[in-house]
């Protein structure tokens, strides 16, 4: 393991390498050059770089062409990779920012910058890790290899799970993979995510009958329609979760309908909801209840109803073993703390690993600025993950 005195040189280096990704505005799906600055380190510490794109290149939408990073030292198992996105959600009114949140900046002990915490420090860490541990031991056993995608933060439909198609596809299986997003919640490496909840979206369509509201018998008001179904869907209990992951949950983001007129019935209501679910049910049983509910309310209605459904990800689960261990001995040697293992949160990229079989975990920087107006992360957290990572790796490769 590396010890303390090696912490300004992990801390530094790090910095450094995280001001150069930072103050490129690679506003999903735009990696804006933060993968060459990448692989052109990677290349020095031995690793092959491949670039691989996919999606639309003359699309600016969801089909819009995106740019991923695989790079890989080592031709045999296992097969540890770290994984992460370049890309970063939109700023807002910069106006709001303390700081120009594409110029990074070092004040009161943190550095401010979008994706100081979401999560260009990460990569930043483990590309450190990665150049120490092979300078340290060149001849390492295994593989040391880095998925990096610039669409994790849109409709990641073109990074993360395309790179998984392609590298199985040709056989080229990941062993373990640990992911660098903002785990941390009080202090770094006090959570590690081994897990997450699947996510299952639908939009919801009620059509009725225009007409005025003074002759309700002329007309179908798609909102009367739905209201007590959209009641039930709100109090079904959906499963009581277990150790792992809490009990599934649903939630109404988005109900519209009307015209806008305070004398017109509406034809139609639309409603967007959300179920994160555990491993304790299905997708096709979520499914599968959502449609009686509706079915019973509307068996005699005038109104019609219909679902779109879009699965986002299924629950995984990495029990403890081999990963899990190695995380939560790095990070008690560099921290001195225990580490808790979690499922909550959203979804990421690990969903598209983990059904290939990788053990896949989440780890990295404190999650309390992500996606916000001034995000920003502690600069002295900054070598001590990437102490942490190569902690990692020594553990996996070296006992």
């Amino acid at each position: 393991m590396p010890n303390s005195k090696d912490l300004p040189t992990h801390q530094q280096d790090t910095l450094e390498l995280s001001i150069s990704l930072l103050e490129r505005p690679s506003v999903t799906p735009d990696d804006d050059g933060c993968q060459d600055i990448l692989s052109s380190r990677l290349q020095q510490a031995g690793f092959d770089c491949e670039f691989m794109y996919f999606g639309d290149r003359d699309q600016s939408g969801e089909d819009a062409e995106v740019k991923n990073l695989w790079a890989r030292r080592g031709t045999t198992d296992p097969v540890i990779c770290f994984a992460g996105h370049t890309d970063v959600v939109p700023t807002g009114d910069v106006k709001n920012w303390t700081y120009p949140p594409f110029t990074p900046t070092i004040k009161d002990g943190y550095l401010w910058a979008r994706g100081a915490a979401d999560m260009k420090t990460g990569i930043a860490a483990f590309t450190v890790a990665a150049e120490r541990f092979v300078a340290n031991h060149p001849e390492h056993t295994g593989s040391i290899a880095m998925l990096i995608t610039s669409d994790e933060e849109g409709p990641s439909i073109n990074g993360t799970v395309k790179v998984i198609e392609a590298l199985e596809a040709r056989q080229e299986k990941i062993t373990y993979c640990l992911v660098g997003e903002p785990s941390s919640t009080d202090t770094l490496g006090d959570i590690i995510k081994n897990g997450r909840r699947g996510s299952l979206g639908a939009v919801l369509t009620v059509t009725g009958k225009q007409g005025h509201v003074a002759y309700p018998h002329l007309a179908c008001n798609p909102i009367h329609a739905a209201m007590a179904a959209l009641a039930e869907l709100t109090a079904t209990a959906w499963d009581k979760g277990n150790d792992y992951f809490p009990a599934t949950s649903l939630q109404i983001s988005n109900i519209n309908s009307g015209t806008g007129a305070t004398n017109v019935i509406p034809e139609a209501l639309t409603a967007v909801f959300n179920f994160r679910f555990s491993t304790e049910t299905t997708e096709a049983e979520l499914k599968e209840k959502t449609h009686a509910i509706f079915d019973k309310y509307f068996a005699d209605s005038k109104a019609k109803y219909d679902i779109d459904w879009k699965l986002s990800g299924q629950p995984f689960l990495t029990p403890e073993g081999k990963l899990v261990s190695a995380c939560q001995n790095a990070i008690k040697s560099v921290t001195g703390i225990e580490t808790t293992l979690s499922t909550s949160g959203g979804t990421s990229d690990g969903r598209f690993i983990a059904p290939t079989g990788a053990q896949v975990v989440e780890l990295g920087v404190r999650n309390a600025t992500i996606h916000q107006v001034d995000e920003k992360v502690e600069v002295d957290d900054l070598g001590k993950l990437a102490q942490i990572y190569e902690g990692v790796l020594e553990h996996l490769l070296l006992n």
